[in-house]
């Protein structure tokens, strides 16, 4: 896989992770004097520990390809639209990295947040759930991108707004925990992927050549 050894944290993680790891030190500096704190101290510890993994964002190395996977993940489902664009939603659970990028080279004309319901983001009612859509003026035209929050996902957090000019990969949001990113292809694109394939953002192209 080309990715760099190098791993730093995600943008917008601190609300979350901060409080675990002070948490965790405290328990931990405590603990040889306190039975409080050593009960404190383990189930801390593995929650900051787990929060580490969940928001690193490592670097990668970005592939060639018209449309690249916005999101780690699966394949969801492939479902052409009535004006002939193909949506490719894409699950992430929260073992993914949740840092989503650029499927394409481009400008942001939009950046919509829309309020919703938190089901689970495999579920089909998670279409109604809280999500940011993007849309990006590409060279393939308009390319709309769909950040979806899932039952623990209570905060999606876009890093660029509207106007900014982004290279294909660059970091563009978070979205904290489970949750799930739809991409519409345009007409006339070919699907590289299929059902239950796991892609990886940056890496993973999702057109045909």
């Amino acid at each position: 896989m080309p990715v760099s050894s190098f791993v730093r944290l995600a943008r917008g993680s601190s609300p979350w992770l901060a409080p675990a790891v002070a948490t965790a030190v405290v328990g931990l500096v405590r603990a040889p004097r306190s039975k409080r704190a050593r009960a404190i101290a383990v189930p801390a510890t593995a929650l900051a520990a787990g929060m580490l993994w969940f928001f690193r964002d490592p670097e990668r190395e970005i592939a060639e390809g018209r449309v690249i996977s916005p999101a780690d993940g699966v394949v969801q489902s492939i479902m052409p639209w009535k004006d002939g664009r193909t949506r490719v939603a894409i699950f992430m659970s929260p073992l993914n990295v949740h840092v989503n990028r650029a499927p394409l080279a481009g400008t942001v004309t939009s950046v919509e947040h829309v309020p919703g319901g938190f089901v689970p983001a495999f579920n089909k009612e998670s279409e109604n759930n809280e999500r940011v859509v993007w849309h990006l003026a590409t060279e393939l035209g308009d390319i709309e991108m769909v950040q979806i929050a899932g039952t623990v996902a209570r905060r999606i957090v876009p890093y660029i707004p509207q106007g900014t000019k982004v290279e294909q990969g660059d970091r563009v949001g978070l979205i904290r925990f489970g949750s799930r990113v739809d991409i519409y292809l345009p007409e006339g694109v070919e699907v590289a992927v299929e059902v239950g394939q796991k892609t990886i953002a940056g890496v993973t192209r999702l057109d045909q050549s």
